[in-house]
């Protein structure tokens, strides 16, 4: 990663915490931001970078940045983030957020069977991840209408977001008042039809997700495996790490253009290891094979555009042998320092017995938002919310990693036209 990057990173810290010290809670609410539409254009996913003369974030024209000097605020306009383009926005928006809206856009929260606008409300979430029990029993029409008022729920649109990786790993296609066939899994499609076949696949089920107003898939699986004893065997595309690499540029690229968010998993590579929803995988590896094999098709989507990356609950000796990847500083440091990976980055689900017995003094979504994730899956909303709020006000967590984190969020949000 190259070094300007690296410092802009840095100082996106300093400069939030500066300029957001004494913001008041947000008072200026409007409906203005509740246009979305499932067709409406998204902006590219390598969108151009903009001129640094475009921020106003100038010092010498904001009391907010009077204590940021020339050369720090030459650091943060040099960023070339794939949603750096829209900082400035961003960073309007937030000013006028309280602590308790910017914990909310954290938050990627199970969706509930009922009350699902309610709840969203009350936490300011910024995002649902949908399951099966979700489309259940329902019409397209349904369905739609109900994503909608989720979308529209709040002044700051929510995301939303599916497992639709297909084979064994779906949940809306196979539901025959929503689609009329099951996607197949990548191992499955490419042995059907090779690369042609992903590539059909990769834009129906794009299309598809977003005509139901879902704007993210929590896909594609990167991981490398090749032994029918492995837990990711039946999920993984079953190549090598260039190949598969070709496949996860392949899906980002053509998901994306069609306006639906990919979220490339499981960082930093599962392999061999065992399932995590149940207990805790010891990955003992060397650093070498990852960088010889696992990170090589989590590059290819990252230079491809890709938005989210996923982090797993595995324990990766060679990274840190005491914290789960997803909780890991030292892992976020390598994906965002040795990848250069600039946008979201999301936390595998944190109800998973793996994460939860390994979390420590901590709970696991504290330990999420110190690692550096920007959101975090949680089954538990509520439980979540006050575990941050708490650790904020008890200075366990500094409210500029909030900051840093909600930028972000907000940008790619208006990086794929879910705000205007």
């Amino acid at each position: 990663m190259k070094t300007k990057k690296l410092l802009s990173n840095c100082m996106l810290f300093l400069l939030i915490g500066s300029m957001l010290a004494a913001c008041p809670s947000c008072s200026n609410h409007n409906n203005s931001n509740n246009n979305h539409h499932p067709n409406s254009s998204p902006a590219s996913s390598t969108q151009s970078s903009v001129s640094s003369k475009q921020l106003s974030l100038d010092p010498n024209n904001s009391k907010e940045n009077s204590d940021l000097d020339g050369a720090e605020y030459q650091k943060l306009i040099n960023d070339d983030g794939i949603f750096s383009a829209n900082y400035q926005k961003a960073y309007d928006r937030m000013k006028k957020m309280s602590l308790n809206e910017k914990i909310g856009q954290m938050l990627y929260a199970h969706c509930p069977i009922s009350n699902g606008v309610e709840t969203a409300r009350k936490y300011h979430l910024g995002g649902y991840v949908l399951f099966g029990d979700n489309f259940a029993d329902k019409t397209k029409e349904d369905v739609i209408v109900e994503m909608k008022s989720y979308v529209n729920s709040q002044d700051i649109p929510m995301t939303l977001s599916v497992d639709e990786e297909g084979g064994e790993v779906t949940r809306i296609s196979g539901k025959a008042a929503l689609i009329d066939h099951e996607f197949l899994s990548p191992r499955e499609l490419y042995n059907e039809g090779g690369m042609e076949q992903i590539r059909f696949d990769a834009d129906e089920k794009s299309k598809f997700l977003k005509q139901l107003w879902i704007d993210t898939n929590l896909a594609p699986v990167c991981d490398i495996s090749t032994d029918e004893n492995d837990f990711m065997y039946s999920r993984s595309i079953g190549l090598s790490p260039q190949d598969t690499a070709e496949f996860v540029k392949t899906v980002t690229e053509i998901s994306q253009k069609n306006g639906v968010s990919v979220a490339l998993k499981h960082f930093p590579g599962y392999g061999s290891n065992l399932d995590t929803h149940t207990g805790i995988a010891i990955d003992d590896r060397d650093y070498a094979e990852f960088e010889n094999s696992e990170f090589i098709p989590f590059k290819a989507g990252i230079d491809a555009g890709a938005h989210l990356v996923l982090v797993s609950h595995n324990i990766v000796n060679c990274m840190d042998s005491k914290m789960p990847a997803s909780i890991s500083p030292q892992v976020h440091t390598i994906l965002r320092e040795k990848l250069g990976f600039t946008g979201i980055i999301i936390t595998d689900d944190l109800i998973m017995d793996a994460v939860t017995e390994y979390s420590g003094e901590y709970p696991p979504v504290v330990n999420g938002v110190l690692a550096g994730n920007d959101m975090l899956i949680v089954g538990d909303a509520e439980t979540a919310f006050n575990d941050i709020q708490s650790a904020v006000e008890n200075k366990v967590i500094d409210e500029k990693q909030i900051d840093t984190a909600v930028l972000r969020i907000l940008a790619w949000k208006y990086t794929t036209g879910l705000m205007k």
